[in-house]
């Protein structure tokens, strides 16, 4: 393994993020707030062993980046940034410990949204829009991760999104820089657009800004404690439920939008497989609130929001939806593990490898009523191959015993049953709020046992990378020579 090709793009992104940590810091100067010294020094230190790492390495980075470099890569850009980034929340006014600071931040960069802030407005200018800035970084990050490295990597099925001229993972970098400029261009002009539509809403500028960062992010990071609710407007909560529909969907299609094609966005099946699911999710909920004595109205528009918010994994909230009756919490419980479509800014399993498994059940029916047919699996009108399908189903399979082990560790730190399965849930799915009164979203995750945060910050960068990403460094067989 070439490590100093890997330590030299680390560097790169430290020293930009040192630089990002500029914004949240002016910020706090015209507002008059002394917290503009905590992203002072932040910066600094971060500045400092970003560009150590970039220029001691730079002249040794003529080597092409690897199978085992790139994989390298992914996990210690998502730690990194996570660790760093909590440096301006841990030197902060607020006082907190550096686990609480830790886990604030991953939850902000692994577009999560769990915050362990009990009173959200009493934190500066300059914090909330760092918040609101690691999750909107966070999101392009994962966009372009999608779209351009794992694919290469074959992680979790993503080989079947690979395009024909970058095969090899010696292509991750040029492939990654040639999507970033494009998809960078897109999300900013998105973002802005929500910014604009938010503030016509009546929501105030900083808070619009705010909230369209982590709408397209689907983060869920809010300025306010009642998150979305707090501003009690069904012109903004539409606004929002758009931004978050178009945050889980395929973003390389944004980008025949703008060259004039419509086609690819319309046809694409997990598009077409995701609103259907979010139709029949709403419906589901809102009969069941109307069941349970809400007028239709509010029970479609509560519906309509919440539901929408777990299943994209943004994870705000304009009620308190732990108190709803149980059919409507175990479908929202549920819909933590979905996802939106590959290549969002959304996690969970993903709308494409719930299609590879329904077609993989297709053909294994097909073969218990004809044992000697030829019977094949498809996906977009083509074949699927053994290896994405054996992909699809390890990840499936992996999610599954993580999720079982997460939700055991946790609950033998000390966590309730409610607590410590919907905390595993929303951890490794990165939705954001868990169920019951702790966690849930009336709640935030403060009171839990400084393990239980450790413990969740792994889940949530686990869950983020596609688990196998994280999970192959760990073998000893990785290390090797």
């Amino acid at each position: 393994m070439h490590a100093t090709p890997v330590l030299s793009i680390l560097g790169l992104l430290l020293t930009i993020l040192a630089g990002t940590m500029m914004v949240p810091m002016m910020v706090d100067v015209v507002m008059g707030d002394p917290n503009w010294q905590a992203f002072a020094g932040a910066a600094l230190v971060t500045g400092f062993v970003g560009v150590s790492l970039w220029l001691s390495n730079q002249h040794k980075n003529d080597r092409e980046l690897g199978l085992k470099e790139a994989f390298l890569l992914t996990n210690g850009a998502w730690m990194l940034i996570g660790i760093f980034g909590a440096f301006p929340l841990y030197f902060s006014s607020l006082s907190l410990s550096f686990t609480d600071a830790l886990f604030e931040s991953v939850s902000g960069i692994t577009t999560t949204g769990s915050t362990i802030l009990t009173d959200i407005e009493q934190a500066s200018y300059g914090v909330l829009i760092w918040r609101a800035l690691l999750q909107w970084l966070g999101g392009v990050g994962i966009i372009v991760m999608a779209l351009a490295v794992l694919p290469m990597l074959s992680v979790g099925g993503m080989q079947l999104f690979r395009t024909e001229s970058y095969e090899t993972a010696d292509k991750v970098i040029p492939r990654a820089t040639q999507l970033a400029g494009g998809i960078f261009a897109v999300y900013t002009l998105l973002t802005g657009l929500w910014w604009l539509m938010l503030s016509l809403a009546g929501m105030p500028a900083f808070d619009a800004l705010a909230h369209a960062m982590t709408t397209l992010a689907t983060g869920g990071y809010s300025t306010k404690t009642s998150s979305v609710g707090a501003f009690s407007s069904h012109t903004i909560e539409l606004i929002i439920i758009a931004g978050m529909i178009v945050g889980s969907l395929p973003f390389i299609h944004y980008l025949s939008l703008a060259r004039g094609g419509w086609q690819a966005l319309l046809r694409d099946p997990q598009v077409r497989w995701f609103m259907m699911l979010v139709l029949i999710v709403i419906s589901f909920i809102a009969f069941d609130l109307f069941r349970d004595g809400v007028p239709l109205y509010d029970a479609i528009r509560l519906s309509s929001f919440n539901a929408i918010s777990i299943l994209t994994g943004t994870g705000y909230g304009t009620a308190n939806f732990a108190l709803w009756g149980d059919s409507s919490l175990t479908i929202l419980l549920i819909c933590m593990f979905i996802g939106g479509c590959a290549g969002s800014t959304t996690c969970g399993i993903k709308m494409f490898r719930l299609q590879v498994l329904a077609a993989n059940i297709k053909v294994q029916l097909a073969r218990l009523l004809r044992p000697h047919a030829v019977v094949l699996a498809y996906y977009n009108d083509r074949t699927v191959p053994d290896s994405v399908m054996d992909a699809v189903m390890g990840f499936f399979y992996l999610y599954i015993v993580c999720f079982v082990i997460l939700a055991t560790f946790l609950g033998l730190i000390g966590l309730d049953f409610q607590t410590a399965l919907s905390g595993a849930a929303t951890s490794l799915s990165n939705v954001g709020p868990g169920l019951g009164d702790v966690i849930g979203p009336a709640g935030d995750f403060s009171s839990l046992p400084y393990a239980a945060k450790w413990l969740m910050c792994f889940g949530m960068l686990l869950g983020r990378l596609e688990l196998f990403t994280v999970l192959v460094i760990l073998n000893p067989l990785f290390w090797r020579r």
